[in-house]
């Protein structure tokens, strides 16, 4: 039989990235979490983390934490339908990773309404859509929006449809370094704004039009500052159409290429066994992005 506070210290390390912090979340000390974790490896016979600055978990480790993200949300379920089990406990708190301009564009619209009506608290992790994908395969997350569309062992995918980006720079910009029009050449010369290591949006638009290759780019890990440094004429960069209508029609920021658009396909996974809240919550979600994504 599974002892849930070893699952739950467990979880707690993985999910607040250290034993400190796991500790002060269970109102334990951090030698007796580390305790926990080391009863919990004794009964498996194998490690569970992989110790260091940030401890990972294992692959032993990963299954025992898909375990007990559905136990959880299953537990919701079971307190919900059997009122003397439910002792008003605070609200349910769902870990979720999705890519940071679903955040900045579609998202919390998409939601609000639906953890109002539920008393669902969200701690959001934000990863790139290409990668998203490893939060639940790490056992960290419930759910996570992302640009592949298989899912890992044990949860469903769903199509919520496309974000489509645009290439847009400044007007300055453009006459500095598209005086004689946009190509795929002037466009690899020029620099570029690339949101981090694992966004390769811009590559594969540069390739598309047969421009492979190393090109320069500035790094911003941030979707509104992405925006900041576009509009200041730091390089040019595609930009989610959502979050740029207003500048597009001041004329801050201009197309560079509006007959190429770039639609990034979007997919919500989640456990299979994450109990009603999940499915209530997907169901929501197909609702509401249909009316603000591209739909095929």
């Amino acid at each position: 039989m599974f002892d849930y506070k070893l699952l739950s210290a467990l979880a707690a390390v993985v999910e607040q990235a250290g034993f400190e912090r796991a500790a002060q979340v269970l109102g334990l000390s951090q030698s007796a979490v580390s305790q926990r974790i080391k009863l919990l490896e004794a009964r498996v016979g194998q490690p569970v983390l992989v110790r260091g600055s940030k401890p990972e978990p294992t692959e032993i480790g990963r299954r025992l934490l898909n375990h007990v993200q559905q136990v959880r949300l299953l537990e919701r379920d079971l307190s919900g339908q059997v009122p003397a089990l439910d002792e008003g406990t605070a609200p349910e708190r769902l870990r979720i990773a999705l890519n940071a301009d679903s955040l900045a564009t579609w998202w919390a619209q998409a939601v609000t309404a639906f953890c109002a009506e539920h008393r669902v608290l969200l701690e959001l992790v934000v990863e790139d859509q290409e990668v998203g994908l490893k939060r639940m395969r790490g056992g960290d997350v419930a759910a996570c929006v992302c640009a592949t569309d298989k899912p890992v062992a044990g949860a469903r995918s769903l199509a919520l449809g496309a974000m489509r980006y645009r290439a847009l720079a400044s007007p300055d910009f453009i006459a500095r370094h598209f005086s004689a029009g946009v190509t795929a050449q002037s466009l690899a010369q020029a620099p570029a704004i690339v949101f981090g290591p694992d966004d390769f949006l811009q590559h594969r638009y540069l390739a598309s039009q047969g421009a492979e290759g190393a090109f320069a780019y500035h790094l911003c890990p941030s979707s509104e500052g992405f925006i900041r440094l576009t509009e200041a004429g730091m390089g040019w960069g595609l930009v989610p159409e959502l979050q740029v209508r207003e500048l597009l029609a001041s004329g801050a920021l201009q197309e560079l290429q509006p007959e190429r658009p770039i639609d990034v396909p979007l997919y919500w996974h989640h456990w299979r066994n994450g109990g009603e809240l999940l499915g209530e919550l997907t169901r929501h979600l197909q609702r509401a992005t249909a009316e603000v994504l591209v739909q095929p």
